[in-house]
């Protein structure tokens, strides 16, 4: 059933890629909120924090994430085919509390990955008016494609106060906290995580145009180049290349690969990124460094470079170094279809010794299979991303869960091991391979799944005052 949505505005989704949020607010009445803090009060008092179960417990918090204005919000920013996370927190935000520092979320179920291209966003809900001296969440605008501390906190803080009903989404990797509680009333806000599942075609919000320069009032931009470059990937475009670049400028780029100013490594790795094949040679041998740094600054422009940069990465697979193969798989996995020539060898990275490898390559199966299913035969991808549902790194078996999901139908033959992986002792792990059968959509899939859930759910009514 299909769900009203309202959906953003080219200037929304502007914003939303240079500072990593926007806020929505819901029109639901103040009791419809009101109800959710006391039921919130109640579980505090009765049993303490349920985390993930917070959702089954208070399950009108649903229709807050299925208002038209924060589908439409999350449509644009994760696509249509969007999933929930079965990842929920209700935040507490004591009387008195001194805040928290600000920091970058681990990613639940998976190790911590950071990609500029949002695949995964946080949504902040509010059931309470939230003033600045209640402790509500801060952001660091424009910090989630900031790694150092050093560089976000250049960025001024942001209180994201609001109303009853308020919801802001975030990118996943934006620098966040809460602040100190001053006032006399407890914060609650609602934290939810969601992932993209459908890698951009076409944009998945009200577009006017898809020229990037037709907006702003001509300021100079921090990160022009990196900045267009999602664009570009929203509107499921190909980046264009600059001509008419010279040895020495790719020379002085390369050579800020390394500089100690987060801010010039990212504009000179998404500038070689645009520059194509004149930059391949230098950018082959930055990701051979011995730097991490360098490497993954490598990648990102070889991942931006695209279809010109694939056997070079391809190549790199082959090194001894761990550390080499890993970035060279993972710039592949952000690439999409641009890599599909990387089918094979992807196949064979995921069974690699190196734990790492194996992580990049199921996540890149799933991201660029998803896009080629169609046209190329997948069938050896999905018995190895089937085996890496055993791996002994709960990471990759996510990853190899959530790929498989991502192609459909496709990974038909996975389901008698995903039913198996409902069982999984890892919580994140047990939901991807439920989500995966309810992508299959067969009849044998769908079986599966109901029975599994009519057998785990979970009664919010049924306590120990209240067992039948």
């Amino acid at each position: 059933m299909s769900r009203p949505v309202l959906q953003l505005t080219d200037q929304e989704m502007r914003d939303f890629i240079i500072n990593g949020y926007v806020k929505v607010k819901t029109n639901f009445p103040p009791s419809f909120h009101e109800n959710i803090r006391q039921q919130l009060d109640t579980m505090f008092e009765a049993t303490g924090n349920l985390g993930n179960n917070v959702l089954p417990l208070i399950p009108e918090i649903q229709e807050v994430f299925d208002h038209p204005l924060v589908h439409g919000a999350m449509q644009g920013v994760l696509g249509e085919n969007y999933v929930m996370h079965s990842h929920r927190y209700c935040h507490f935000n004591q009387q008195g509390s001194e805040g928290q520092n600000f920091h970058k979320d681990s990613y639940e179920g998976d190790e911590q990955i950071r990609r500029h291209r949002c695949r995964w966003t946080m949504a902040f809900y509010y059931p309470q008016d939230v003033t600045e001296d209640m402790g509500p969440t801060a952001v660091l605008p424009a910090s989630q494609y900031y790694e150092t501390g050093e560089s976000a906190h250049q960025q001024p803080e942001l209180a994201l106060t609001g109303e009853a009903g308020t919801v802001t989404i975030v990118h996943y990797d934006l620098w966040h906290r809460a602040m100190p509680n001053s006032s006399d009333k407890r914060r609650y806000m609602l934290k939810f995580l969601f992932i993209r599942l459908d890698e951009p075609q076409t944009p998945a919000w009200k577009s006017d145009t898809s020229d990037w320069h037709a907006f702003g009032n001509g300021e100079e931009a921090e990160h022009p180049e990196l900045w267009e470059s999602l664009w570009d990937w929203y509107n499921g475009k190909q980046n264009g290349t600059t001509n008419g670049v010279s040895h020495t400028e790719v020379d002085t780029l390369t050579e800020a690969l390394d500089s100690n100013n987060e801010r010039d490594r990212l504009n000179a790795a998404y500038r070689l990124g645009r520059v194509g094949a004149a930059a391949l040679p230098a950018l082959k041998q930055a990701l051979h460094s011995k730097s991490d740094a360098i490497r993954e600054y490598a990648g990102y422009a070889l991942s931006l470079t695209g279809m010109p940069a694939v056997p070079t990465l391809i190549d790199a697979m082959q090194a001894t170094d761990d550390s080499v193969r890993a970035s060279a798989t993972f710039a592949l996995a952000d690439m999409g279809k641009a890599a599909a020539e990387a089918i094979p060898v992807l196949t064979r990275a995921a069974q690699d010794s190196n734990g790492w490898v194996r992580r990049h390559a199921t996540e890149g199966l799933g991201i660029i299979g998803q896009q080629v299913s169609e046209d190329i035969d997948l069938s050896e991808a999905v018995e190895v991303l089937t085996a890496g549902l055993r791996d002994d790194y709960h990471w990759v078996r996510d990853n190899a869960a959530r790929a498989l999901a991502k192609l459909g139908t496709v990974a038909e033959p996975a389901i008698p091991t995903l039913v198996a992986q409902l069982e999984d002792e890892n919580r994140y792990v047990r939901f991807h391979a439920a989500m995966a059968l309810k992508q299959i959509k067969t009849p044998e899939a769908q079986e599966a799944l109901f029975n599994h859930l009519f057998a785990s759910r979970w009664c919010a009514l049924t306590t120990n005052n209240t067992p039948y």
